[in-house]
C-alpha cells in the first residue's frame, strides 16, 4: 500500500484550504480490499499495534481471573460489598478483553488466548492475596500498572491509529475508576 495522501492543504487567498482528492480515495479503496479497515492512510506499524493489543488482551484476561478469584475468596465482615465490587470489575475487565480481541481481528491479526505464556504476556501479575485487604491492594497495584502501560500505548499510537487509541482511552478511563474504587476501599478500612 502506498502512503500517499488524498487529503491536502492547498494555498488560497484567505489562508490554507482543506481539499480532499475523492477520486484518489475511491481508487485506493478498491485496492487491497482483503485488508478490511486498514487503508493506505493507516499510519501505525500494524505488527507493533497487534503485539500491544495482544499483550493488553493478556493483561485484561489476567485481571479478569484475579478479580474472579477474589470475588469467590472474599471473606470477613465487609466481604459481601467488596466481593460485589470485585465481580463488577471482573465483568468490566472481560468486556475490555473482548473489545481488544475484536480490534485485533479488525486489524487482520489473531487474538492470543493461549493459556501458556498468558502471565508472561500480561503487564500485570496474577496475585491471589492472602486476605481481603491484600486482595484489594493487589488489585490496586494491577490497576495502576494498567493505567501507566495504557497511557504509554495511547502516547505511542497518537494519530497513527486513532481507533485503537480511542479504545485504549476508553479502557483507561475504566481502569482509573477501578483504581479509585480500590483506593476508596483501602481508605474505608482505615476510617
Amino acid at each position: 500500500m502506498s502512503k500517499s495522501s488524498a487529503v491536502k492543504a492547498a494555498p488560497s487567498h484567505s489562508g490554507d484550504a482543506f481539499v480532499i482528492d475523492v477520486e484518489k480515495i475511491r481508487a485506493d479503496a478498491r485496492q487491497h480490499m482483503d485488508e478490511g479497515p486498514v487503508t493506505a492512510s493507516y499510519g501505525a506499524d500494524r505488527e507493533t499495534v497487534l503485539k500491544l493489543l495482544n499483550d493488553s488482551l493478556a493483561t485484561e484476561i489476567v485481571c479478569t481471573l484475579r478479580y474472579k478469584r477474589h470475588y469467590f475468596m472474599a471473606k470477613g465482615i465487609h466481604s459481601e460489598a467488596v466481593a460485589q465490587e470485585f465481580l463488577q470489575h471482573a465483568n468490566e475487565e472481560q468486556q475490555h478483553a473482548d473489545t481488544l480481541a475484536e480490534r485485533i481481528v479488525q486489524l487482520g491479526g489473531a487474538p492470543n488466548f493461549a493459556p501458556d505464556g498468558l502471565s508472561s504476556r500480561s503487564h500485570s501479575e496474577y496475585s491471589e492475596g492472602k486476605d481481603l485487604i491484600d486482595m484489594i491492594r493487589e488489585n490496586l497495584i494491577a490497576e495502576r500498572i494498567a493505567i501507566d502501560t495504557y497511557r504509554e500505548i495511547i502516547r505511542y499510537l497518537g494519530d497513527k491509529d486513532v481507533t485503537t487509541r480511542r479504545i485504549f482511552e476508553e479502557i483507561l478511563a475504566v481502569e482509573e475508576e477501578h483504581a479509585d474504587d480500590m483506593a476508596d476501599l483501602l481508605q474505608g478500612r482505615d476510617g
